[in-house]
């Protein structure tokens, strides 16, 4: 099954109301591929990543992920959507980090992070501890198990946001501009983390306006424009030798 596409999206289309938000996006992403989803605001592509782990329904196409129909189940040939207890089961495997961190401010950083597991997976505490401190070590803060995310800057509480994403064992991680909401001198720290994270291997999807990150750590590059595909590619080569028009307008801004 290693052939099989982590992520296949076939004519994938998103309506809101008369809004026609993503107009049929093809593209599929590689096992242990790092692809970066770049374009100006409003050009769907966190709709699309929304719709991969199903907090958004497609219209229209098909998304699936690691060869499996992610949100709805066919027969007949038809696709029928399913019980949202078994799209949420679908979604323990896909990561999902957001621009708002989205941490719960009662818990400490070790808290939130052994919450899913446990609740969700059944994981017994102590090896959820065990395995939540862990990760705070790999995201460079282990000193910080005990804090509160109150007392924990704007990068601090995002690397726990990821710590968290990854305490479910997830195939795929998706970030939804995970750096956008930090101050300037917080954002490396973060993408440090996002790039070992690669490095290791994740199958990663990531909506970024971080072109130094794409360029260095992306396998392929999407540019998004009014809902379609623009142009796609190697990274250095689009942002380089970016062949379509609204590519070199959009890239003209933010390099």
């Amino acid at each position: 099954m290693t052939d099989v596409p982590m992520v296949n999206a076939e004519q994938v289309s998103k309506n809101f109301g008369s809004n026609e938000v993503l107009k049929g996006i093809t593209l599929e992403v590689k096992r242990g591929e790092v692809l970066c989803l770049v374009g100006p605001s409003g050009s769907g592509k966190s709709t699309f990543l929304r719709c991969i782990n199903h907090l958004e329904r497609v219209d229209a196409g098909r998304l699936s992920v690691d060869g499996v129909l992610v949100g709805y189940e066919e027969r007949d040939d038809k696709l029928y959507e399913l019980k949202p207890n078994v799209a949420a089961r679908q979604r323990r495997d896909i990561g999902m980090v957001f621009q708002r961190f989205n941490l719960f401010p009662h818990m400490t950083a070790l808290e939130n992070i052994i919450e899913a597991p446990m609740k969700v997976k059944g994981t017994a505490k102590a090896a959820a501890v065990a395995r939540g401190k862990e990760l705070l070590d790999r995201v460079g803060l282990a000193e910080k198990a005990d804090a509160y995310p109150a007392h924990l800057s704007g990068g601090q509480q995002q690397r726990v946001a990821i710590a968290r994403a990854l305490a479910m064992d997830p195939k795929l991680m998706l970030f939804d501009e995970p750096t956008s909401a930090l101050d300037p001198e917080l954002v490396g720290d973060v993408l440090e983390v996002m790039k070992q994270l690669a490095a290791s291997g994740m199958t990663m999807i990531v909506v970024t306006h971080e072109m130094g990150f794409a360029r260095e750590v992306a396998d392929s590059l999407v540019f998004m424009d009014g809902g379609v595909v623009v142009e796609s590619g190697d990274p250095a080569e689009v942002l380089a030798n970016p062949q379509h028009q609204r590519t070199k307008a959009f890239l003209s801004k933010v390099l």
